[in-house]
Parts: structure tokens; sequence; C-alpha cells
């Protein structure tokens, strides 16, 4: 079993307090004050309960301290994944989502996610979950609300003969 990694002497602990009370985020705060602790001599496990962590996230900070200092211990938040189609596929996409389906080329009456998904995997080669294809979509500025679909050999003229009309008054 290893021992405990050290800390950054550039800082004391007193420094570390001083930081703590002027920073705007809170779990910042509650780090700094942990490293605080550890600086002061305070055992690994009691520092962690200061800052409402375990001992292994207490290290994990103590890494980040060590390598950036106080602006290490600031929550990362990431944007999420780089969507692996380009603009011109994602104009595609678009496009054909707004032309609709042809019976004869696509074999379906209306769109739906399983489809779109098989049309984007043939296309662009890039494979999609079922659900990411409404992620998709909805980033594009579809709904996933759609019209009832229309047999493709519906006749107008037929609907209209079918049509029962009131009798006026």
């Amino acid at each position: 079993m290893g021992g405990a990694i050290a800390l950054r002497t550039d800082y004391t602990a007193e420094t570390l307090r001083r930081l703590a009370s002027r920073a705007r985020d809170a779990n910042v705060a509650r780090r700094l004050l942990s490293l605080a602790a550890v600086q002061d001599g305070t055992s690994r496990g009691e520092a962690a309960r200061i800052g409402g962590m375990d001992r292994q996230t207490l290290r994990d900070w103590v890494h980040r301290f060590n390598i950036a200092g106080p602006d290490g211990l600031r929550d990362q938040w990431r944007n999420g994944s780089v969507c692996r189609l380009n603009a011109a596929q994602l104009a595609e996409l678009s496009a054909l989502v707004t032309a609709g389906p042809d019976l004869t080329r696509d074999g379906v009456v209306r769109w739906r996610r399983v489809d779109l998904q098989r049309v984007i995997e043939e296309r662009f080669g890039v494979s999609y979950h079922e659900r990411h294809v409404s992620a998709l979509l909805k980033r594009l500025g579809f709904s996933h609300v759609s019209a009832r679909p229309r047999h493709p050999g519906q006749d107008p003229s037929v609907m209209d003969a079918f049509k029962k009309t009131s009798p006026r008054s």
C-alpha cells in the first residue's frame, strides 16, 4: 500500500482558507478547506469528511491541485460529444426529412426513427442509436409529432365523394 500523495508547498493552510473564503463556488471552497486541513496535518480521512467527500475523491483533487493549483479545483463541464455528421450531411438529412420518403426508393410511407437510422448509415456511413436520431432531428428543428400518414394510392376525388354533408336547414 502506497503512502499519501504530497500536497504542493507553495500554498500554506492559511492561504488556502483565505482562498476558500473568497471563492464564489461552494464546491471549490469545500475542496480548498479539505486541502487546508491536509496542510495542517489532519488525517486524509478527516480532511475528506470536512469537504464532504471520501478519501479517494480527496486524492483526485490533490492531484488536480498539484497540477493546476486552485484553478484545478473547479468543475470542468464538457459540452458533450461532437456530432459525427458534418454541416453538409446535416443539411442533406434536413432536406431528406423535409421532402419525406419515397415509397419506391425508401420502402416507407413516413419516416420513423429506425428508418432514418438506416438511411443515415447507408448514405453517410455513420451509425447512430435510434434514440440519438431524435436528438439529431431536434437539433435540426423538427418536432417528434408527425402528421398522419397518407396512403400513396389515395384519391382525393373519392374522398370528397365519400364525405357526408349535413342538409342545410
